[in-house]
């Protein structure tokens, strides 16, 4: 049997999660000198109120630990475990996760997702059903990978304290960018978060989500997600429509996203996470 783990960035709704009985190790939040830990002892919206109260979070990886010991749980009767973590450009979670794996007698494969939120859940979801399916670990491996090359993560951050705080931004740059309104869109790749595109009013994001529209003519979506941080409804059905603006019958879900995410993007961003039928990267 194999046993799917996967970490607390994840966008997964309940029954996904207790249908496919995937394991989620919570990272930790740190706020106002506190620790949290991501879903046991904080909520989303615990944290979306915590920022609004000019509250800026720091985050934190799960302890190698902890690994550890679910890892040893899972293989007490003898099942292998596939652990898919969060993308190493956004933390060290992977590498706790592979040490951790040297440590446990359970044989662990440890996949980096390349990806996080509702992307990663692509990839856990899949390797699920696969394992139901009586796939082996190898072809787990490979369906992961062709699913991350299939989807982008682009995220429109709103306001950059929370960026400036986590040292990816300059004091001085945020204090410019504060005076002009500045909005930054940023991607994921596998190697890098960049910025791909920066303006000064929300138009920007709606400029952008409609460039990419255009390129799901020729790729096109199987799934879409607007994971958020407590961004209004209105604006979120704004994007929605400008993504897809034929309402095509895509699977589509608008959650908030998890605090680990919340704590690097700050209030009001929306990532834009897509699976598309092509290689996107």
């Amino acid at each position: 049997m194999i046993k799917i783990v996967t970490d607390s960035s994840v966008q997964l709704t309940a029954a996904e999660i207790k249908e496919n009985n995937i394991t989620i190790i919570p990272l930790s939040i740190e706020i106002a000198g506190q620790n949290y830990v991501d879903g046991e002892d904080i909520s989303r919206q615990q944290l979306v109120e915590a920022l609004r109260k000019g509250n800026i979070p720091k985050s934190s990886q799960p302890p190698m630990g902890r690994f550890v010991e679910v890892f040893d749980e899972l293989g007490k009767d003898g099942s292998e475990v596939v652990a898919i973590i969060l993308s190493d450009v956004l933390s060290g979670t992977f590498n706790t996760a592979q040490s951790a794996a040297q440590m446990t007698e359970t044989k662990v494969t440890v996949i980096n997702s390349k990806s996080t939120d509702r992307g990663l859940a692509f990839q856990v979801l899949a390797a699920a059903k696969d394992a139901q399916e009586g796939k082996s670990v190898a072809e787990i491996v490979a369906h992961c990978a062709d699913i991350a090359k299939r989807t982008t993560i682009d995220v429109l951050v709103d306001n950059l304290d929370c960026l400036v705080a986590g040292g990816r931004v300059s004091k001085m740059a945020g204090m410019l960018t504060k005076l002009i309104n500045l909005k930054v869109i940023v991607r994921l790749n596998d190697e890098s978060l960049d910025v791909v595109a920066k303006g000064r009013s929300r138009k920007t994001f709606v400029k952008y989500c409609s460039e990419l529209a255009q390129g799901y003519e020729d790729n096109p979506l199987c799934e879409l997600s607007l994971s958020n941080v407590g961004t209004d409804k209105e604006f979120l059905d704004r994007i929605k429509q400008t993504l897809l603006p034929q309402n095509q019958d895509v699977p589509y879900l608008a959650e908030l996203t998890s605090p680990i995410i919340m704590t690097h993007t700050g209030l009001n961003a929306i990532g834009v996470v897509t699976l598309q039928e092509k290689a996107v990267r």
